[in-house]
């Protein structure tokens, strides 16, 4: 006690000090009612003066001067009268508590009987000033208790009870902390007031009245905060369901409008549906955010709405247009702008609607519009538009290759479409290695039919199951008719992913047939290299010869006779089929001809029906080993092996070189040779300047400055980290592509020069007349730039490292 007297004054300058902070605060706050903010202000402002005015009072105790008595006077009075005031506005805030955050309309009566005893004990304050009821003042000018003064004290011990009861009552509905507060604030000054009735000379009421202030606004400040985070997520949460009801409005009307397209366009139905997600694709590439590429999406869906005002016959008319007939043709994006520019919230569908037939060059229609004055939305559409009406079926064409799509955009880009978004729509292409960016045909799709009928032999056939090195397990039943014969697994490889029967669409589609197997074990080779069929009793599906497996884990297939179940497995050249039935399994590898093909396994009956089809896919890849090898890897890098090992690209980028330190004056040189099954101009080296911590391709902090095929394309993946010029001539050898193709399929020597200074490289080499000459800067300091070899469906052998003299040490 005797410390707390001789510090209590600095204590009320310290705590007086924080209130007038919490004051400054409380004032500026706006997440709270006008009320509430008041009562804060009410209650920070009364401890503030409270503290004031009990530190004036004994700073002034015992001056005798007329200041002295005019201070001591006045801090005792304000002293007391600002201990009524927080219990009053502290009442108040209890109040609005009940009121707000407890939803209760009627406030409990005992806090109305908390104010007028509020009300009492002011009046007792005030008549004390003149008749010394509470307390008084000596001939020394101190202050001293009356031997009433004990009065002082029942109103605000009793007020604090009867707060404390109904704190109690609603105990449950206040939150942990304020709950604590609410208590703190009235338990600890009553023990206050109770001590302080035995010891004097200490402010022992104010200071803790002080405290619990403060404490007070920084725990409820904190629960404001922790409700307007709640408040402020429930609206988060309000305005993203708000969000996904307008989507899910947008969805169904453009779905409903686009269903009206369709069926009065009997030969485009899907067209806009196709056309949104490669204009969608696009923008993703180019780097749009969602809400962009959102907006795509659905000026995509809606872009031919106005061929609605297109009379039928012209619409579905399967001769060439006449003169006239294309002129009505023409207004259907001035139709489809008027249709949707009504929906002023979404202007941008309008724009694509109104302006996907611009051309670049300014030749398109409906405005003639030219260059970046055609609205961007709307370039990438016409890109989306162009590439989904070559890709697909139409009343006088099948639909073009999709090599020649690419060849299109390469001889139309910058007269027809934008060069920029042309470029991403060949490098789309390129990716699409299985062709799924295509109208899908009218084959039995595995992934949505539970259901098929089959009735003469190959007169339907599922669309095929891609097999990868992730096992995939496909359980199905299947119910023969009167003398039905077995299902069987027809295997190939498609653009589509589809089987064909007629020989017109092999050459079309790429397509090649490796073989087939009935469900009973018996196969049928065509294009593998060899099968190897093994039976085997209590073989669950999927698990190697040496495993073991109970009936119970056979499933339905141990106990069913028409039931299945297929696992699915390749790993590069080799693939593992297994068809369990009745405790039987059939186990059967195929040695495939190449690692590039893809493997698809489509579903054939005869005179039967297949239900109740499951497909389950693992998410782990198998490895080298699992399935037993029947035949030797085909491999096509067996030459000699330069600097560099030799390596084989399988796929689009599959495989590439370490990264080698670009030296000014250095020369690459290699064979390159495209694999048996390589189709395409593009199938071909590519060379790859790029860094990365590791020199992999790949690697930690990859970052591709440039790519630059020897067919003379290149793709900038950049991101602005480099700037590529590139320049291509054809020369006196190249006489054209088929050519080409033809040199690179039997191998050729290449040879590519860097010369590096800081941070530019130029790329030259010429290979069978086509000369590169690529002047890569890339953006910010570097110290070292590194290429790699890769490509698509080649192999590249003999890679040597050649520098000037006296610097060809080291480079590795």
């Amino acid at each position: 006690m005797d410390f707390l007297r001789s510090y209590q004054l600095d204590i009320m300058l310290v705590l007086t000090g924080i209130l007038v902070l919490l004051l400054l605060f409380s004032i500026t706050i706006r997440n709270l009612s006008v009320r509430n903010r008041f009562t804060f202000i009410m209650i920070i402002g009364s401890a503030t003066l409270l503290l004031l005015a009990d530190r004036y009072a004994y700073i002034f105790r015992g001056d005798e001067s007329t200041l002295g008595l005019w201070m001591v006077r006045i801090s005792n009075f304000v002293s007391f009268l600002m201990a009524v005031s927080i219990v009053f506005f502290y009442n108040a805030l209890l109040k609005e508590m009940i009121r707000g955050m407890l939803k209760k309309e009627k406030v409990p009566k005992l806090l109305y009987v908390v104010d007028v005893f509020c009300g009492i004990h002011t009046i007792l304050i005030v008549v004390t000033q003149f008749t010394g009821l509470l307390y008084f003042f000596d001939e020394a000018n101190r202050y001293q208790r009356s031997s009433l003064s004990f009065i002082g004290y029942i109103m605000p011990l009793a007020s604090m009870v009867l707060q404390l009861i109904v704190i109690l009552r609603y105990h449950k509905s206040f939150g942990r902390m304020i709950r604590i507060a609410l208590y703190m604030f009235d338990i600890v000054p009553f023990v206050a007031s109770i001590i302080q009735l035995f010891i004097y000379g200490l402010s022992l009421i104010d200071i803790s009245t002080a405290i619990m202030v403060i404490l007070l606004n920084a725990i409820a400040l904190n629960d404001m905060n922790i409700r307007a985070e709640k408040s402020d997520s429930i609206e988060m949460d309000h305005l993203l369901e708000q969000q996904k009801r307008t989507k899910r409005l947008l969805d169904q009307t453009a779905t409903a409008l686009i269903a009206a397209l369709d069926a009065k366009e009997e030969y485009t139905q899907g067209h806009s549906g196709r056309v949104a997600k490669y204009a969608r694709q696009i923008a993703e590439y180019i780097g749009k955010d969602e809400k962009e590429c959102d907006e795509i999406y659905y000026a995509g869906l809606l872009h031919d709405i106005g061929k609605i005002g297109i009379p039928d016959e012209i619409i579905n008319k399967t001769e060439k247009l006449t003169p006239e007939e294309y002129e009505i043709m023409k207004q259907h994006p001035s139709l489809g702008r008027q249709i949707l520019s009504g929906i002023t919230e979404m202007p941008y569908l309008a724009v694509g609607a109104g302006f996907h037939h611009e051309r670049y060059d300014g030749t398109g229609y409906p405005e003639g519009l030219a260059g970046d004055a055609i609205p961007e939305l709307a370039r990438i559409l016409a890109v989306a538009d162009a590439y989904d009406v070559m890709s697909s079926n139409r009343s006088f064409r099948e639909p073009i290759p999709q090599q020649k799509i690419r060849e299109e955009f390469i001889k139309y880009s910058g007269t027809q479409f934008d060069p920029r978004f042309a470029q991403v729509m060949q490098h789309l292409i390129d990716l699409d290695s299985e062709f799924q960016m295509q109208e899908k045909t009218e084959s039995v799709r595995l992934a949505d039919d539970t259901t098929m009928m089959f009735g003469t032999y190959r007169d339907a056939i599922s669309e095929g199951l891609l097999v990868t090195a992730n096992t995939t397990t496909i359980r199905l039943t299947c119910e023969p008719h009167k003398d039905g014969k077995m299902p069987s697994l027809v295997l190939f490889d498609s653009l589509d992913a589809a089987v064909h029967v007629e020989e017109p669409m092999h050459t079309e589609r790429n397509y090649f047939e490796y073989g087939e197997i009935w469900f009973d074990g018996k196969t049928e080779v065509s294009g593998e290299r060899e099968m190897q069929t093994e039976h085997q009793k209590s073989i669950a599906a999927g698990l190697r010869p040496d495993d073991t497996v109970s009936d119970e884990q056979s499933g339905a297939a141990a106990t069913d006779k028409n039931a299945y179940e297929i696992m699915t497995v390749r790993y590069r050249d080799h693939a593992m089929f297994t068809i369990g039935n009745q405790g039987q399994s059939v186990r059967v590898i195929v040695a495939l001809p190449d690692n590039t093909r893809f493997l698809y396994a489509g579903i054939i009956g005869e005179d039967c029906r297949i239900k109740d089809i499951q497909i389950e896919r693992s998410e782990d890849e198998i490895g080298e080993g699992y399935i037993p090898r029947i035949a030797e890897e085909i491999s096509f890098i067996g030459g000699p092996v330069g600097d560099v090992p030799n390596i084989q690209i399988d796929g689009y980028r599959t495989e590439a070189t370490v990264g080698i330190p670009i030296r000014d004056g250095m020369e690459l040189r290699f064979h390159t040779m495209s694999l048996p099954t390589a189709r395409l101009v593009w199938h071909t080296a590519f060379i790859d300047i790029f860094y990365s911590d590791d020199r992999l391709v790949n690697g930690p902090n990859y970052t591709e400055f440039a790519l630059i095929r020897l067919d003379g394309e290149y793709w900038d993946d950049s991101h602005g980290m480099a700037e590529n010029k590139i320049e291509v001539v054809k020369r006196d050898p190249f006489t054209d592509w088929e050519d080409w193709k033809a040199l690179n399929k039997k191998g050729m020597d290449c040879a590519v020069r860097f010369l590096r200074r800081g941070n530019t490289v130029t790329t030259i080499t010429e290979n069978d007349g086509i000369a590169i000459r690529n002047i890569t800067t890339v953006a910010s300091d570097v110290e070292e730039m590194y290429v790699s070899l890769s490509g698509d469906q080649v192999a590249l052998t003999d890679i040597r490292i050649h520098k000037r003299k006296g610097e060809n040490r080291g480079i590795l």
